[in-house]
């Protein structure tokens, strides 16, 4: 890595202005519906259902608040032969004819399968969707084809069935049309990121013993919402003790003199998400913190180094340790602390890296994917650990970052 983190990629602002070009929000939507289309055309399948709310959102580009995020409450369907339809939450069909115009009008419905059971399958409304989806699957003429579906209950699922349809798994197909970014989608990605820089700079002026864990919670939220995020998902805030073993969630633990404590910020701009780690010293930092940082960036930088079209995500995961060495029984109780996976409109897309499935099941990596890469190296302390992420544009050069809150050597906030 060069001395001080730098990036090539804008992160222009967040509204739109005539006197400059930045995020075409016309050419993100048909980038996305011709990546499905080209995906569901290499595909076996008839038709595409999507449950899934960022599939959703990715074929029509629509979007009903954070509220209904992944309740299955809504669904999505483009086949082979015709244009996206919306099935949505009673009065948001409405509103998409009105404020959607990319949708056809008739294609955007009221839709309800009985709200995860609450409404139980004896209504009708499984059956009800199921003979709607049908109808429309025999009308655009892929009724014979399979159907693809990413999640779905499975009320839902056995009424699909007993309509006649060949069900499949969608999942993988959405995944590949998703895999790789376009123009729009890399500067949606920035300005996630760049949001995200900002809320480490008021963590790290304010990190001081007495300060609580979900205080950094609160305070991180509130600037993300206020600079303009559609949904602050997580915000890890680990400190002390609890940093070895990670535990993966934030408490009401005070910051004491001397700790080491790392957050993970995990918000969405215009549904793009970021996945954004970074590790302080509170006020002061002994020889084991020191060590713990430095063998996780080096880790993080021998596999940033390593990024480049071509390049198997098992050359990358072979750079990182193996559980044993750090502290961990199996490479599954050890999953997601040496780790890599692609940023989207999703947390998870692909490629996913590590020692679990990318040795014996590698993916190429290709330009225009955009990952994080992330490391963790406990403290001979036993109680103290380096955590870095950084989140990378796989250009035919090699990475481009994301992330440019200072990383190159552990940050003491506000130092004694």
């Amino acid at each position: 890595m060069a001395e001080f983190a730098q990036s090539g990629i804008a992160a222009p602002g967040i509204q739109s202005v005539d006197w400059e070009m930045r995020v075409d929000m016309d050419r993100l939507r048909g980038y996305r519906l011709q990546r499905a289309r080209q995906a569901l055309d290499a595909s076996d399948l008839g038709a595409l259902l999507v449950f899934e709310s960022s599939n959703v959102r990715y074929l029509t580009s629509t979007h009903l608040g954070t509220w209904g995020y992944n309740k299955t409450e809504r669904w999505a369907l483009l086949t082979r032969t015709g244009e996206p339809w919306i099935w949505d939450f009673g009065s948001a069909a409405k509103n998409h004819r009105l404020y959607s115009p990319w949708l056809e009008p008739t294609q955007s419905r009221g839709g309800n399968t009985g709200l995860q059971g609450a409404m139980a399958p004896s209504t009708g409304l499984p059956r009800n969707a199921a003979q709607e989806i049908a109808e429309v699957l025999r009308d655009e003429g892929v009724a014979e084809l399979p159907v693809g579906v990413d999640v779905a209950e499975i009320s839902v699922l056995r009424e699909l069935e007993a309509a006649g349809l060949d069900i499949r798994d969608g999942q993988q197909v959405m995944l590949d049309a998703r895999e790789i970014k376009n123009v729009d989608e890399i500067l949606l990605l920035s300005q996630a990121a760049s949001m995200v820089d900002g809320v480490y700079q008021d963590i790290s002026e304010a990190l001081k013993p007495g300060i609580r864990e979900n205080d950094i919670a609160a305070l991180a939220t509130k600037r993300l919402l206020e600079m303009g995020s559609e949904q602050v998902e997580a915000i890890n805030a680990i400190a002390g003790e609890r940093c070895n073993p990670h535990p993966h969630v934030f408490s009401d633990r005070l910051m004491r003199p001397g700790d080491t404590a790392y957050f993970d910020i995990i918000h969405a701009y215009n549904g793009y998400r970021t996945c954004y780690y970074r590790t302080f010293a509170v006020g002061r930092a002994t020889s084991a913190h020191h060590d713990a940082y430095t063998q996780a960036r080096e880790w993080i930088d021998a596999a940033i180094q390593a990024v480049k079209p071509g390049v198997g995500t098992d050359e990358i995961a072979r750079l990182w340790p193996q559980a044993h060495e750090f502290g961990f029984d199996s490479e599954m109780e050890a999953f997601g602390l040496q780790f890599g996976h692609g940023l989207g409109l999703g947390l998870h897309e692909r490629p996913i890296i590590s020692r679990l499935n990318s040795l014996e099941h590698p993916v190429e990596i290709r330009e225009g994917m955009v990952f994080a890469l992330e490391t963790f190296c406990p403290g001979a302390d036993g109680r103290s650990a380096g955590r870095i992420e950084e989140e990378i544009v796989v250009t035919a050069n090699g990475a481009e970052l994301l992330t440019l809150f200072p990383a190159e050597e552990l940050f003491v906030a506000n130092a004694y």
